[in-house]
């Protein structure tokens, strides 16, 4: 029931989005039928956001169904990262040393086995536990690639 309330709200934001991007290029057609310089200038400016914005939001929806795709087929393996008994700061965020002991257990893993897309999965998600954002993004776009056979 939450997978489908987060759906809805994903839906939602895109169709407003999609509605921003529609206003947005219509401000900037007024602006550059004026005919006056600056206002060109910055119509030609405005109307380039919205393919920007287009552009972004498809990447970030592309990259979302591929994690979850992998985070679907890891859970059918057996293979998804089982956080539940470690412990939390009450913010609800795993511990710093237990997040650190499980990056150190999954990169184990992955020196055994480097071209397993799985393992690639499982250290991306030690790292988004341990806090380092970056290099979990880093390491999904190489675990999908992996899965994909790119």
């Amino acid at each position: 029931m939450k997978a489908v309330r987060v759906q809805l709200l994903i839906g939602l934001m895109c169709a407003a989005m999609l509605g921003y991007f529609v206003l947005l290029g219509r401000a900037a057609v007024v602006m550059i039928s004026s005919g006056k310089g600056a206002a060109v200038g910055l119509g030609i400016a405005v109307l380039i956001l919205p393919f920007i914005g287009l552009w972004a939001m498809v990447a970030t929806l592309r990259a979302g169904f591929a994690h979850q795709r992998l985070a679907r087929l890891a859970a059918e393996q057996g293979m998804d990262l089982d956080v539940s008994a470690l412990p939390r700061r009450a913010s609800g965020r795993i511990e710093r040393q237990a997040a650190d002991a499980l990056f150190d257990t999954v990169r184990t893993e992955l020196d055994n086995d480097p071209d397993n897309w799985v393992r690639w999965y499982r250290l991306a998600r030690a790292y988004d536990y341990a806090g380092d954002r970056s290099r979990a993004r880093e390491t999904m776009r190489k675990a999908v690639a992996l899965q994909e056979g790119r």
